[in-house]
């Protein structure tokens, strides 16, 4: 992955040497936000990965295949992430604001590169288990979740300043429709593995909530998996059913 040529702080701040993304810039408004629950997401989906791969046993080949079989999963879903960004949001953001959208697409072609070089590492590893291999695909994929988290900062506090600024709500939900509308079933399965994890129980409710009612029962049964007891209860009360499958709430 390319530095950033701009030594980390891309908004010109002065913070005493930290990072320009780790100080707040704003305060959310109660608004649609595109960014925060694909975010939420991701970074889980990173962060659960990049522990998958810190703890590969080299020994046991099955280990080794699904840990790089989650590794290109991710790396799949970032890949598609971005392209919906290029694709939806830039737009909107260039049509209010024109240049808006400029370094992050930059970051967002930087971030295919590094996706090719952690494909390539991890067949590397793939053909031949070693220790050094590993450890080196780990770091690499360490750099890529730590970039990602700076970068998704930016869009979730500028990117949304353009946006509010720009579109109400409904417009704002019009442009998350056309991107769902391009999201196909398996991928979109892969989203709400991650999603529904990541979300706290009232956006896991809303979330759910939304989706026809016969849509709703599949997801259930892979929320049911996913969550521990209190929070699927939670999920449970707040859509009006018992925790009990198959029974509804009087």
């Amino acid at each position: 992955m390319a530095p950033r040529s701009d030594g980390g702080a891309r908004a010109g701040l002065n913070t005493g040497g930290l990072s320009s993304h780790l100080v707040p810039t704003m305060n959310t408004p109660n608004r649609h936000d595109l960014y925060a629950p694909i975010h939420k997401a991701l970074r889980l989906f990173m962060t659960d990965t990049l522990a998958v791969m810190g703890r590969l046993d080299l020994d046991d080949p099955q280990e080794l295949a699904a840990g790089l079989a989650r590794l290109d999963a991710l790396l799949d879903a970032a890949a598609q992430h971005l392209r919906h960004e290029n694709e939806f949001v830039h737009p909107a953001l260039d049509a209010h604001r024109p240049g808006t959208s400029a370094t992050i697409a930059a970051e967002h072609r930087e971030h295919l590169d590094a996706i090719a070089a952690l494909r390539a590492e991890a067949a590397t590893l793939r053909a031949l288990p070693t220790a050094a291999a590993a450890h080196r695909l780990y770091r690499q994929l360490a750099a890529f979740v730590a970039e990602n988290f700076e970068h998704m900062d930016v869009e979730e506090t500028r990117h949304n300043q353009v946006l509010w600024a720009a579109y109400g709500d409904v417009e704002l939900q019009a442009i998350e429709g056309r991107i769902h509308a391009h999201v196909g079933p398996q991928e979109m399965s892969v989203w709400l593995r991650w999603l529904i994890p990541a979300l706290n129980p009232a956006e896991r409710a809303a979330l759910i909530g939304s989706l026809p009612p016969e849509a709703q029962a599949p997801v259930l049964d892979s929320a049911r998996a996913l969550l521990d007891d209190m929070a699927w209860s939670k999920l449970c009360r707040a859509l009006g059913r018992a925790p009990v499958s198959g029974l509804v709430a009087a």
